[in-house]
């Protein structure tokens, strides 16, 4: 294939929430991506969701998918219970793979899956979108030419809300097992770009709480028990010596949503609002220096933005849409010209650092993160 032939993507999981909301509309119209073939579990959605996106090839298994010669690339956009499974065929089949975070269940699952993704040689990607956000982006350019000076303290919040409700169909991410929950998913995507920003998570001590033990089935009127945190507080330090404090919850009402702050010897470097997935025209920069008198709105620049006006406009495929091109970039070249810095490799440190936190909330003792 020649480096401005489109990738030809096989989207699994087209027949889902997410999938459809955010990669369905990037697939569609990014001029770097042919959407090729879709794949859900059964022959009759697979044939409806082509018959929806115009597609030819619709497989209702991963492997008869993974036998395909002109897919070059797997899109896994379904359950994170699933992930492995379907991952792992996608891989064993020779594809490149872009699976939604948390790549796996657990960090056992994502350390498989990566490993089994260096043997094949293959290019892998992660959704932790955050990273190919503009405005983080910018964020992290800003800090390392020096903005805010030695960077002295990061502050992060994210109060969300809706905690004590939700429909039939979204309330098996109530078993903490299962990895879907406020500490992998909404905390997981806020402390990555945390990370990506600022610096990594070097020590931690932390509170990991489940405040609402019960969620309320709105189409079914019934109550189910819950075991997910909605909950978590941290402290820390950052491998370049700054203190951190990080806390992110789901509450009943009237959540203040997203704070990120950075301070400095030379200045302040702050953004304000956008933390939800698809909300990157909400995110706002603002930023002085010692001798300013106030913050001020810092625009983000055009040279971050790869994806057309039309999918900037699109919510939560604009992120989404910017990590594809990315990920079409690094499989065309196979150079190593245009690395993917959120691939399995990656997952697999950000499910560590995971795990520290919860090591650090179950015993009460802080904890060195080692990635």
């Amino acid at each position: 294939m020649s480096k401005n032939d489109p990738l030809r993507v096989a989207f699994i999981g087209a027949g889902g929430r997410w999938g459809p909301s955010a990669h369905g509309p990037a697939l569609q119209k990014l001029p770097e991506i042919n959407l090729y073939a879709v794949c859900t579990a059964h022959a009759d959605t697979a044939q409806a969701a082509a018959d929806k996106y115009g597609v030819k090839k619709a497989y209702s298994d991963v492997k008869t998918m993974g036998a395909d010669p002109q897919v070059e690339a797997a899109l896994v956009a379904v359950r994170v219970p699933a992930h492995y499974k379907i991952t792992m065929e996608a891989l064993e089949a020779g594809k490149n793979v872009y699976c939604e975070w948390p790549l796996g269940a657990n960090t056992k699952e994502a350390e498989e899956m990566a490993a089994l993704a260096r043997k094949k040689n293959v290019h892998t990607m992660v959704g932790l979108q955050r990273r190919a956000s503009p405005a983080y982006q910018y964020m992290r350019e800003l800090i390392q030419q020096g903005y805010v000076g030695k960077m002295l303290s990061v502050n992060m919040t994210h109060m969300g809300s809706g905690v004590l409700t939700r429909t039939s169909d979204r309330t098996w991410q109530k078993d903490v097992t299962l990895g879907a929950n406020t500490l992998t998913i909404t905390f997981g995507h806020s402390m990555d770009a945390l990370c990506m920003v600022a610096g990594e998570l070097a020590e931690v001590s932390a509170v990991v709480s489940t405040q609402v033990p019960q969620w309320f089935e709105t189409d079914t009127k019934k109550l189910v028990d819950v075991t997910s945190p909605d909950n978590i507080m941290l402290t820390g330090r950052l491998d370049n010596g700054a203190v951190v404090s990080a806390n992110l919850g789901v509450h009943p009402y009237h959540g203040s949503g997203y704070r990120f702050e950075i301070y400095g010897t030379e200045g302040t470097l702050m953004m304000i609002g956008g933390g939800e997935a698809g909300q990157e025209v909400k995110r706002k920069i603002m930023g002085g220096k010692k001798d300013d008198k106030a913050l001020q709105e810092l625009p983000v620049p055009e040279r971050f933005k790869c994806v057309p006006e039309e999918i900037r406009n699109g919510g939560p495929s604009y992120d989404v849409g910017q990590m594809w091109v990315k990920f079409a970039e690094a499989i065309r070249n196979n150079d190593g010209s245009a690395p993917v810095e959120a691939d399995f490799e990656h997952a697999v440190r950000r499910h560590r650092m995971l795990d520290a936190i919860r090591r650090a909330s179950e015993t009460g003792q802080r904890q060195k993160v080692v990635l």
